[in-house]
């Protein structure tokens, strides 16, 4: 075993984000982050990850960091197979992807991080996606400070941390788990169990994801440090009550201060440009619709919220990527919508969200509550219609809706009705309440950009973490400056 932290020298970090697109994003950030204050990083994508990327921009080469280290960054990259031949469709079979992360990941980020070692600088600490189930026995068989790396919000996270409480209580692992309130978890003063992630809501909990998260949950214990893209003033008493269990970092909204496209190419689809249309718009007259990078929507859902775009009259940008039904039906739009809504609607497989979102022209954000989606509609000011499909979206709405009162629910999540996601677009583009969500969302963005000003929490937390690693692998070189 090489212990790397009795010897002197600058910090380097190796990241490993988990294989998806919401994951890569905000650990390529990270990335850019650190390195900015003096921390060499090592950074490691999956092979198909890196294919995926260079597919949809053809000219990055092999290094998706090759612009930031010409700019002083001291960032290296790699890539790793994740177990599987390029050419799978991990979007098709999504179970046996998962069941690759799981079992065979491991052992390439093991002989990979063996060989950087031998490579040089010597390491300091590993920073690995929460929902690997690995860090801890790749830390200790290498010497090295475990962080983990959590992407969503802090309620996400306590609630998976306290899964043994909700299993206790009878609210999770039984064939009819209890409905009424959840109220004993530390830090939140109430839940209902509807707002439980999707995967604390099934009652089959055999499956691959189950086995994922069990484990995750059961390593991060072991962590040293947990570092959150979320805002300490978001999530005050959550935060404050993980802080009793561990060192818990809030470093968010994790994205380019200034918020423009990052030098760093992050996108495993290639990215429409809409700027040109969005230009000919009034302002705050356009809808965008996206849901995400990864959860399917079925074909009726699809059909309902094109028939209510339709009703609502409202112009609109709708990214639909070609697998959101399935990779075998890369056309689930009804018959003639396209054609009936050409002069006012765009429909893009893919696009520059931040760019859309930033543009003067947007009023409101049909989203699945993505937590990365949900942080950029925050700093744009722009309020939500909240459409979960999957795992953490149901939490994140709560917060959305519920706790911080900036957007609203399209369905009673039952069922999808174009009357009803008509009569919503119209209440948060052209309506009263959407002027009380944008009023109430100019708050929480202050929240936001006062986080990552010089002397805001995410700045100040983000140093205290970075003294911390300092003072591990013995680092006297002076204080963490911020950029």
């Amino acid at each position: 075993m090489v212990n790397t932290l009795e010897q002197h020298h600058h910090p380097h970090a190796i990241i490993v984000p988990y294989p998806l697109q919401g994951h890569v994003i905000p650990a390529v950030h990270l990335a850019i982050k650190l390195a900015s204050r003096g921390i060499t990083i090592s950074f490691i994508n999956t092979q198909s990850v890196h294919h995926q990327i260079s597919k949809s921009q053809p000219d990055i080469g092999d290094d998706i960091f090759a612009t930031a280290r010409k700019s002083g960054l001291d960032i290296h990259y790699h890539t790793v197979s994740d177990g599987l031949p390029l050419a799978f469709d991990r979007s098709l079979n999504h179970d046996q992807f998962m069941y690759s992360v799981l079992h065979v990941f491991s052992a390439h980020v093991d002989e990979l991080v063996g060989n950087i070692i031998q490579a040089g600088p010597p390491l300091t600490c590993l920073i690995a996606d929460t929902f690997f189930v690995w860090p801890s026995f790749i830390a200790k068989k290498f010497g090295l400070v475990n962080v983990s790396f959590w992407t969503e919000p802090a309620l996400v996270f306590t609630l998976y941390y306290h899964m043994d409480l909700l299993r206790e209580n009878g609210h999770f692992g039984l064939h009819a788990n209890r409905e009424d309130t959840v109220s004993y978890i530390p830090g939140i003063p109430a839940i209902e169990p509807k707002d439980l992630m999707s995967y604390l809501q099934e009652v089959d909990i055999s499956s691959v994801v189950h086995q994922i998260i069990f484990r995750a949950f059961k390593d991060v214990k072991e962590a040293d440090f947990v570092l959150c893209n979320t805002v300490q003033e978001l999530e005050p008493d959550i935060i404050s009550a993980l802080q009793l269990e561990k060192p818990f970092y809030s470093i968010g909204p994790i994205f380019p201060r200034d918020f423009t496209k990052s030098s760093v190419a992050t996108s495993l689809w290639p990215e429409s440009d809409c700027s040109q249309w969005l230009d000919t718009k009034p302002h705050g007259s356009v809808l965008y619709v996206s849901f995400g990078s990864y959860a399917h929507v079925s074909k009726q859902d699809i059909a309902e919220i094109a028939n209510g775009l339709l009703l609502s009259k409202v112009n609109f940008v709708w990214v639909l990527r070609p697998d959101i039904v399935s990779s075998d039906d890369t056309d689930p739009l009804p018959v003639g919508f396209s054609k009936e809504c050409s002069n006012r609607g765009m429909i893009l497989p893919w696009c520059r969200q931040i760019e859309v979102l930033s543009h003067q022209a947007i009023g409101g954000f049909l989203t699945h509550c993505g937590w990365n989606s949900i942080l950029e509609s925050i700093w744009c000011g722009i309020p939500m219609l909240c459409f979960p499909l999957l795992t953490d979206q149901f939490t994140n709405r709560k917060l959305v809706v519920d706790d911080w009162k900036i957007g609203m629910d399209i369905s009673d999540r039952k069922s999808v009705t174009r009357e009803n996601v008509s009569e919503k677009i119209h209440l948060v583009m052209k309506g009263k309440l959407g002027d009380e969500f944008r009023n109430r969302m100019n708050e929480v963005k202050m929240i936001l950009q006062d986080a990552m000003n010089d002397g805001g929490s995410s700045e100040q937390n983000l140093n205290l973490f970075i003294k911390e690693i300092q003072k591990r692998c013995g680092d006297t070189s002076g204080q963490p400056n911020g950029v």
